[in-house]
C-alpha cells in the first residue's frame, strides 16, 4: 500500500511540469483596452480581424510610457501596427465617446488621444483608481475622414500605460 502510494505521488510530480506546459493557458486577467468604437485588440478579440494572441488579451497591450505604436512596443502584439491589415472603420462625430473596459483597477495619471499626428484630448485622474468602464468625450477638432486614434492610458504608479489604437471616420 505504502509503495503504490510513493509511485502515484512520483507519476504525478513527473506529470506536472507536462500538463502545465500542454494544457491551454488562461486568459490573462489584467489591465484594459478601448471597447467603443472598437479598437483593433477588440476587433481580434471579437473575431472581426484574424489575430495572433492578442485575441485572448485584448486588455494585455503594455508597454513603457511615451510610445506611439498600437502594439505598446510589445513584439507578440506587432499585429496592431499593421495598418493594412483590414481594420474595421467606425463612423463617428466630431465629438465622440471613447469607452474603456479595465480588467484591473491601476491608479491612474492620465488618458491621452492622439489622431492626425498631434495630441486631441488629455484627461487627467490625479491618481485614482476607475471602475470597470471609463468614458471619454473626446472632440476631433477640425480633423475629418479616416484616422487612426491611439489612446494611451498612463498609470500612475508604474513607467508603463496601456495602448490601442482605433480605427475611425470623422463626420
Amino acid at each position: 500500500m505504502k509503495n503504490r502510494k510513493m509511485l502515484a505521488a512520483a507519476i504525478g510530480a513527473g506529470m506536472a511540469p507536462l500538463l502545465a506546459v500542454t494544457l491551454p493557458a488562461g486568459t490573462a486577467n489584467a489591465h484594459g483596452y478601448v471597447s467603443s468604437p472598437p479598437s483593433r485588440q477588440a476587433q481580434c478579440a471579437a473575431g472581426i480581424v484574424p489575430c495572433g494572441p492578442i485575441k485572448y488579451e485584448p486588455q494585455s497591450v503594455e508597454g513603457p510610457k511615451g510610445l506611439m505604436s498600437c502594439s505598446g512596443g510589445n513584439a507578440a502584439f506587432a499585429e496592431l501596427d499593421n495598418d493594412g491589415k483590414g481594420w474595421r472603420v467606425t463612423p463617428v462625430s466630431r465629438t465622440t465617446s471613447f469607452n474603456w473596459r479595465l480588467t484591473a483597477r491601476h491608479a491612474t495619471s492620465t488618458w491621452q488621444y492622439y489622431a492626425g499626428g498631434r495630441k486631441i484630448a488629455e484627461f487627467d485622474d490625479g491618481g485614482a483608481r476607475p471602475g470597470s468602464t471609463v468614458t471619454h468625450q473626446v472632440n476631433f477638432g477640425s480633423l475629418t475622414g479616416k484616422q487612426k486614434v491611439l489612446a494611451v492610458w498612463n498609470i500612475a504608479d508604474t513607467p508603463n500605460a496601456f495602448y490601442a489604437c482605433v480605427d475611425v471616420s470623422i463626420r
